[in-house]
Parts: C-alpha cells; sequence; structure tokens
C-alpha cells in the first residue's frame, strides 16, 4: 500500500455482519483505507420490484465498524437524502466521527432506487425536484456541521436556529457526493469535499473531464476535491472466461482480465487523476473466504504494482 493512490474495500450491505466485522478488521491491520456501505433497505429491482433480502441498515454497521477499528476509514456510499433527513444525517455524522475518532467520511447522493422509495412510501421526486431538494439538503448539511447554528428556508426544508451537537472531530468533516450528472457535479463542485463515481476507464475519463469543467464553472480548483471510482473488478485469466463476463456484465463499469489487465487499468484510473479506487466485493466470490481471498489477492500481487 505504498502508492499514493488510496484503495477501498466496499462489502454488500447483504453481508452477514460477521463478515463486514471480519473485513473492516483485515482492512484495519493490513492498511487499506476506507470501508465504504451502501444505504439501502432491500436489495435493487431494475423494474422497480420489492425483493427480499437481509440488507443491514447503513449507519448502524458504520457505527460498528467505527467501534471494532483504529485507523481505518468508514463512509456511506451514499446516504440518500430523499430518506435521510439534512438534520439527522448530520447529527448521526457529528456523532459517528466522534465515535471513531475522526475518519468518518458522510457520502450523500440524491437517491434512485426507485422499489424501496414506492414501498415505503417516501417520494422520489422526478429529475429536477429531487436536485433541487438534494442542493438544498447538502447546503444545510455542511451548515450543521460547521457553523454553530443554522437557519435555513427553502422548498423542501425550513431549519430554524439548529445546533449540531456533539460537534465533529475532524474540521472539516468531509462530505462527499456520488454522481455523474451534470447538475449534480456542479453541486459537488459547490459543497463537497470528495466526489464520487462509477466506471471503468472510458466512462471515468468522460466523466472526470466534466467535473473539471463544473469545478471552474463555480470557481473551484478541481485538484482540492477528493476523486473516487469504483468498478465491477472481475479477476480471471482464460479468454473463453473473460469474453463470458463481458458479455453477461454492465458494459459500463465492468473490469475483467488477469491481474496484468487490471494493474494496467488501475494505473490509468491514476493518470486521469484519480486519488482513490474503491473495490467492491460484488465480483469476487459467492462465500466469505472466497472474497477475503480476492481481497488479500489484489493487496499483495496487484495494488503494489500501481505507481
Amino acid at each position: 500500500m505504498k502508492s499514493s493512490m488510496k484503495f477501498s474495500l466496499w462489502p454488500s450491505p447483504e453481508r452477514s455482519w460477521e463478515e463486514v466485522r471480519n473485513l473492516a478488521e483485515y482492512g484495519d491491520r493490513q492498511g487499506w483505507h476506507c470501508l465504504w456501505y451502501a444505504d439501502h433497505f432491500m436489495p435493487n429491482s431494475e423494474v422497480g420490484e420489492v425483493l427480499d433480502g437481509n440488507v443491514y441498515e447503513c449507519w448502524s454497521v458504520i457505527a460498528a465498524v467505527a467501534a471494532v477499528t483504529k485507523t481505518l476509514r468508514i463512509g456511506s456510499l451514499v446516504s440518500p437524502t430523499t430518506v435521510r433527513h439534512p438534520a439527522v444525517l448530520a447529527n448521526t455524522a457529528a456523532t459517528i466521527d466522534r465515535i471513531s475518532g475522526g475518519r468518518l467520511v458522510l457520502g450523500i447522493g440524491a437517491g434512485w432506487q426507485v422499489n424501496e422509495h414506492r414501498a415505503y412510501g417516501i417520494d422520489l421526486l422526478a429529475g429536477k425536484d429531487r436536485v433541487d431538494r438534494f442542493e438544498e439538503a447538502i447546503h444545510i448539511i455542511k451548515s450543521l456541521l460547521n457553523e454553530p447554528r443554522t437557519s435555513f428556508a427553502g422548498k423542501h426544508f425550513s431549519i430554524t436556529d439548529a445546533p449540531c451537537q456533539p460537534t465533529t472531530v475532524q474540521n472539516p468533516l468531509p462530505i462527499m457526493v456520488g454522481t455523474g450528472g451534470p447538475r449534480m457535479q456542479k453541486i459537488s463542485a459547490r459543497y463537497a469535499d470528495e466526489w464520487n463515481t462509477w466506471g471503468h476507464v472510458e466512462t471515468a475519463s468522460r466523466v472526470i473531464d466534466t467535473f473539471r469543467v463544473a469545478c471552474e464553472s463555480v470557481g473551484r480548483d478541481p485538484d482540492t476535491v477528493h476523486k473516487s471510482v469504483q468498478a465491477m473488478f472481475f479477476l480471471a485469466e482464460d479468454e473463453k472466461t473473460i469474453q463470458k463476463i463481458r458479455h453477461a456484465a454492465p458494459a459500463d463499469r465492468t473490469i475483467v482480465g488477469s491481474d496484468g489487465h487490471i494493474i494496467e487499468q488501475l494505473n490509468l484510473f491514476k493518470e486521469l487523476g484519480y486519488n482513490e479506487i474503491i473495490i467492491p466485493d460484488f465480483t469476487l466470490g459467492r462465500d466469505p473466504v472466497s472474497r477475503m481471498s480476492a481481497y488479500e489477492r489484489f493487496r499483495t500481487d496487484i495494488l503494489p504494482f500501481v505507481d
């Protein structure tokens, strides 16, 4: 882990607490940068169908991980401001930053998963209104985390002389926005400390270019924003398996191949200007032993060769 690039873990929220705890303690021992955790309440369905699944609640898990680790950073990837009121998010983040001794990253987004919003009666809103609500929310969160009192009157939220206590250990506590859309990028450029996106190298190249333009449009130096990216990584050697995966997996966010190919792609991410690569466990194996072995293979055989 001697590269200037940061490498982070991302377990599925359907993993057992025992597996997540073991992964967090492993990441803590072995020098991984961060453990990210998705904020959802059920598995996703492409057609909006309600699905069963043991999806663990994000902030409960993050608090528990904070309590059993010492150096590993912890973050939400990402909490939707549709489901989470900004005042609740700010106070939760401040509390867990205290528990962790200053290791939390507050990742937020505008919300997107249709089935959970439909099932729980939470209004997702159409595109522009959803982004408007998110912009109000991030403004409130940033103020609550950094000012003694916050007042705000908007279309979606109203806050009156509100404190956020305890205060955070980090000053400021980093806010990360996960997005690829143009207007959300501009909001990120104005308010966020970190920015995150999905994609293989070609996709990530296009999106980081538009993010730089967004930063310039609001007078922000894009190099002052920590930039992270994740893809679906498949470790495969033989050409038949590689082609089969490429045919089945999402084309714009899949990286599949040998250790050497993965190393090449990670170095290209670094050349593009990304500071952190997040490796989800979704494609790393069907059981806890396989997934842990894959992370260790990354740590010993792949990541040391990212310049």
